[in-house]
Order: structure tokens, then C-alpha cells, then sequence
């Protein structure tokens, strides 16, 4: 892999991360991230999303917004739509 295959890289670090990829394509990628400041930051910033979202429980839903509150800002959207045109 050529140090400037970032888009490639980026592409695969999920992969990566949960250690679906293949022993080789996983070298290929330490072997780029040891050489490229830009995927190492972005493979930190990946991790710490991964680390967020591990202490989010989908039963923790917001409760629904009620009717009127929706049509508010459903009219006041509309308004705002209309003044643009």
C-alpha cells in the first residue's frame, strides 16, 4: 500500500478495528499509519467514537416530541422556507 493511500486506508480502518480484515491487509494498514500523521489521528478519532458509542444504550430514547411543539416548528420551518424563494 503507498503511503498516499489514505482514502484506502480510511476506508478499511473500521475493518480493521473490529479485526475483520485479513493478517496481511492489517499489516498493510500499520504499516501506513506508523508513516502517516493524518491516518493516526484519524484512526484516534475513530476509536474515541467507538468508546462513546459503546455507552449508549438504544432503550435511552429521547421521548417523542409532542404534536404541537412538532407543528410549531414544522410552520415556523415553512416560514423560513418561503422567505427564502
Amino acid at each position: 500500500m503507498a503511503n498516499d493511500d489514505c482514502a484506502g486506508v480510511f476506508a478499511r480502518l473500521s475493518e480493521y478495528l473490529d479485526r475483520e480484515l485479513p493478517d496481511l491487509s492489517c499489516e498493510e494498514i500499520e504499516r501506513h499509519i506508523s508513516d502517516c500523521a493524518p491516518c493516526v489521528q484519524f484512526l484516534e478519532s475513530l476509536r474515541k467514537s467507538i468508546d462513546l458509542t459503546r455507552g449508549f444504550s438504544a432503550e435511552e430514547q429521547p421521548s417523542p416530541m409532542p404534536d404541537d411543539v412538532r407543528e410549531r416548528l414544522r410552520g415556523l420551518f415553512e416560514t423560513a422556507r418561503a422567505r427564502k424563494r
